[in-house]
């Protein structure tokens, strides 16, 4: 098996035990040109709801990551992407999926957002100010401290 580098909430029992499929994911890393990124909320209803995130989704049947996120982020987010950077991958070992996040840097985009999952957006900077941070998020927080020389903690002292 895949061995997940980041265990979330590792006290509590993994559904489908040892053996899980890893269920791949999309997410879209939408950089402005000021160098904000955006971070949007786990809708109601979801697993995590209400822990900020990169938004994207699971792959389907015979899609490509790009793919996959060109659809996720007009679902979600009502916008149109023409292209996508594929950037890093990270499993992660939720209680209720293991998951392997693939993470795409995206410049441009067409559309103003709409967030038709009910969910919430803002945009951030390092250290960022939103909170609770979903698990999974976290290394990317830590990859463009590194590639922004930020040496301050990533997430704001306050949270």
């Amino acid at each position: 098996m895949n061995k997940a580098r980041l265990v979330a909430d590792a006290e509590l029992p993994r559904v489908g035990g040892p053996e899980r499929t890893i269920v791949e994911v999309a997410v879209g890393v939408l950089i402005r040109p000021d160098g904000d990124f955006l971070l949007t909320s786990r809708p109601p209803g979801k697993v995590y709801a209400g822990y900020w995130e990169f938004p994207g989704g699971k792959l389907e049947a015979g899609e490509t990551v790009v793919q996959a996120l060109v659809r996720e982020l007009h679902e979600e987010l009502g916008i149109h992407i023409d292209s996508a950077q594929p950037w890093q991958a990270e499993t992660i070992d939720y209680p209720h999926a293991l998951v392997r996040l693939n993470f795409c840097k995206v410049f441009a985009w067409q559309g103003e957002l709409e967030m038709r999952e009910g969910q919430m957006f803002a945009w951030q900077r390092l250290p960022v100010q939103v909170a609770p941070v979903l698990p999974g998020t976290l290394p990317v927080l830590q990859w463009l401290a590194a590639e922004r020389g930020f040496t301050q903690p990533t997430i704001a002292a306050n949270q």
